[in-house]
């Protein structure tokens, strides 16, 4: 079968021919149908990410397609059913062997490419704001690079739950998308970010996927007993905080990382899922996939990525 395998860091990925996994106990084989990309690929490929496998491995964090084997030990899941994977690793190919507490059944109505931009961009953005940052009806949300993957989520499950949503980008364009998904109000990433949060009352709670100045600038802009949620990086500029500011304000500065859940505390995981896939069968999400490419074209999806010219996800179609 074919894979998009990253052989050593120094070598750029490609799609290989590789001999389907065996099936292993409590697991189950997927035909992948769709796979979603993620800035952490990009890291993945200069081995910077916290969860990075040691090479040779198969790239691809998340996957939609149809179980077409299902090991003995497995109940709850047969040939045939239309699933989504948060996989980690492996999601990139023609198949997969996924482990069964990784697999949910999604709805007759959703899309394989739709269920392949699911798991990482909704599930980060509702476990960070709903199970660890407790948003509040009526709070205000400032959420930063918010035409990316994980970012436009947030605008859209922020306004779902009942806050005020301000929606940082760069460029009208991104800002339109933003808007669409539901931002009350606007920041292009060139305007001065701290006067026009302190303009519209401060904030209660940062999900920020940037980083650098634009963390810099809401932090100073957060309401006392404000809270920030770090969810990543793309300026490259991790945020060194400082604590004594944290005290003047009683602000909170929340960890979170979404695969960490898989490993101790996978209840709250599924549960946070089964809510969505529930909220996008009443109509409530719409994913917003800007580009679907074929397998060979992996590393153009990649370069959509590294060069911000997605917004929404990206989805390969082997």
């Amino acid at each position: 079968m074919r894979a998009v395998q990253i052989v050593d860091r120094f070598v750029t990925p490609s799609v290989r021919d590789i001999p389907p996994p065996a099936l292993r106990p409590g697991s189950v084989r997927v035909a992948i149908r769709a796979c979603g990309l993620n800035f952490a690929d990009l890291l993945m490929q200069k081995g910077t990410y916290q969860d990075t496998p040691t090479p040779p491995f198969t790239m691809g964090m998340e996957v939609s397609g149809e179980i077409i084997e299902v090991s003995q030990d497995v109940t709850g899941l047969s040939a045939g059913d239309r699933v989504m994977v948060f996989c980690g690793r492996d999601g990139l190919a023609d198949e997969g062997v996924f482990d069964a507490t990784r697999v949910l059944a999604i709805p007759d109505a959703m899309s394989f490419e739709d269920a392949a931009a699911f798991p990482i961009a909704y599930g980060t953005g509702h476990l960070a704001l709903d199970h660890r940052a407790k948003l509040q009806k009526g709070e205000t949300l400032f959420v930063t690079g918010a035409a990316g993957g994980v970012g436009l989520t947030a605008v859209e499950l922020g306004k779902l739950m009942g806050a005020r949503v301000i929606a940082h980008a760069r460029g009208a364009d991104k800002l339109a998308i933003a808007k669409a998904a539901g931002a009350d109000h606007l920041v292009d990433d060139s305007e001065d970010i701290r006067s026009v949060l302190k303009d519209l009352g401060g904030v209660d709670v940062v999900y920020d996927a940037v980083g650098g100045d634009a963390f810099t600038a809401a932090f100073r802009a957060c309401k006392p007993e404000g809270r920030l949620l770090p969810i990543g990086f793309a300026s490259g500029d991790v945020p060194q905080i400082p604590a004594n500011h944290l005290l003047v304000k009683n602000l909170t500065v929340i960890g979170f990382y979404i695969g960490a859940y898989l490993n101790f505390r996978p209840d709250v995981f599924r549960n946070s899922l089964q809510t969505l896939i529930g909220w996008y069968d009443d109509g409530k999400l719409k994913p917003h996939v800007s580009h679907v490419l074929p397998l060979d074209q992996v590393l153009d999806g990649f370069e959509l990525i590294r060069s911000r010219q997605a917004t929404g996800k990206v989805v390969i179609t082997p």
